[in-house]
């Protein structure tokens, strides 16, 4: 049997167990010992099939204590939408000039916000920023005449969140160098905005199983009645 790493000989906690979601949080932030400030991760697995429209998942939540990352926004605009998101501190900002550097190859951002008036433009992105999930939609705030207050919220903690052909929302919750706090407090708004998302077509059990890791650590089962479910 090969031996394990130290790192993982390192790691605390009883991985079978359910746990509270205060004491989740603190075996995952124990086991954190990369040698970087490793991301908080979080996987749901509702009751629903993604395959019918009616049990589809989508949405935007923003987390309370934030991502810890900091998120390059481009904002397809012009004229003076396109100041107001320069001003509000968004990295890349353009129109048909933007478009035609996406579209040959350019992906050097996290989230793409785009003015309604230029969807006609946007919509040549789909093969490229569909696959990768950042195609511009009204559905979570990303296609927006507030271009300014969009581009806030994406630098602010706003995550946008997607269910898996599985039936499992994946989705960074902050930092391990976060407190135990600020990760409970961004667990609870993320539970929150799925259980405010549930689909009509969605029968059962909705919220499943929750569990709870960092990059490089190990994953603890959280039990969903201590997060509100």
């Amino acid at each position: 049997m090969a031996k394990q790493p130290k790192r993982m000989q390192k790691w605390t906690g009883d991985r079978t167990a359910t746990l509270p979601l205060d004491e989740a949080v603190k075996l995952v932030k124990a086991n954190a010992n990369a040698k970087f400030d490793e991301t908080v991760e979080i996987a749901v697995n509702l009751g629903v099939d993604p395959r019918h429209a009616d049990q589809q998942v989508r949405g935007v939540v923003s987390l309370p204590s934030g991502t810890g990352r900091d998120v390059r926004v481009a904002v397809i605009a012009k004229d003076a939408k396109a100041d107001e998101a320069k001003a509000a501190g968004a990295e890349i900002v353009g129109a048909e000039d933007l478009v035609e550097r996406i579209q040959g190859g350019f992906m050097d951002f996290d989230r793409v916000i785009a003015t309604p008036d230029m969807m006609a433009l946007v919509g040549r992105l789909g093969k490229v920023l569909g696959p990768r999930g950042l195609m511009p939609n009204p559905r979570v705030g990303t296609v927006t005449p507030n271009v300014g207050q969009a581009v806030k919220d994406a630098k602010g903690g706003s995550i946008e969140f997607r269910v898996e052909k599985a039936g499992i929302i994946h989705a960074g919750i902050g930092k391990a160098s976060f407190t135990e706090e600020q990760l409970t407090a961004n667990v609870k708004a993320l539970v929150d905005a799925l259980n405010r998302a549930k689909p009509s077509g969605a029968k059962g059990t909705y919220i499943k199983k929750i569990s709870l890791s960092s990059t490089m650590g190990p994953g603890f089962k959280i039990d969903a009645g201590s997060v509100g479910v």
